[in-house]
């Protein structure tokens, strides 16, 4: 597989998005896919040197929104910078390896305040930005359809954020607001290699992540409310 543009590629011109995790693997793959399409970028990761290293164009913030105030102050930075705001994506993630038994309470406690509670956070302040069209993207990935052994505390953390999706689109279909939860199989990004504890097992090739990218791209320009792990296919 080689990470070729995919998708495609209806064009975005002028949507004003946010996207939380930026610099990572498939943060800055969907950066680089939707500022093709010509979508206005509000770019925000924790590292400002990683931000002004990023090869996509838009506006750069370093926040780290494990804050919950900083979620909001994303939120501002992104209409402040565009004038309005019609996407959000969370992009945030961390891993953990390792039998249940053998992870420490400060692993699970970051697995769930980066997974879980970014997403609710962030979610929470789009409401009150978003109009009618305006769309927020949350990747759980696969493992929130099926959890597997030595996974079980990072798959908890992505199926809360599954179910949270099932239930903030229903709240946000009364504001005329899209929630896609995407769940892209194993992709290539490099997070299992910074894994925040233990080692990551011996795992078949993955997906690319401009391929998931497109795939998320071509959900935010068209209709879809959900992305199931059936939906990115073989790239």
């Amino acid at each position: 597989m080689t990470d070729q543009p995919n998708g495609s590629d209806q064009r975005l011109d002028g949507l004003s998005v946010l996207i939380a995790g930026a610099t990572g693997g498939l943060g800055s793959a969907i950066a680089r896919d939707l500022a093709r399409r010509g979508a206005t970028l509000t770019l925000v990761a924790r590292s400002q040197d990683r931000l002004n290293a990023l090869e996509a164009p838009g506006h750069r913030v370093a926040l780290d929104l494990r804050e919950p105030d900083l979620c909001q102050t994303a939120i501002d930075e992104a209409i402040a910078y565009a004038g309005r705001l019609d996407v959000v994506v969370n992009a945030i993630g961390v891993v953990a390896f390792g039998p249940i038994d053998e992870l420490t309470i400060d692993t699970m406690e970051e697995l769930f305040m980066t997974n879980t509670f970014i997403p609710i956070a962030l979610g929470q302040a789009a409401l009150g930005a978003l109009g009618d069209g305006g769309v927020i993207v949350n990747i759980s990935g696969v493992i929130a359809e099926q959890n597997v052994p030595g996974m079980a505390a990072y798959g908890a953390s992505k199926a809360a954020v599954r179910s949270f999706d099932e239930a903030l689109s229903r709240e946000a279909r009364r504001r005329r607001v899209r929630v896609i939860d995407a769940r892209p199989p194993h992709t290539e990004t490099g997070l299992a290699d910074r894994a925040i504890e233990g080692d990551a097992p011996r795992m078949p090739r993955g997906l690319t992540p401009s391929a998931v990218a497109a795939t998320i791209c071509d959900a935010i320009a068209g209709d879809a409310t959900d992305l199931p792990s059936t939906a990115f296919g073989e790239s």
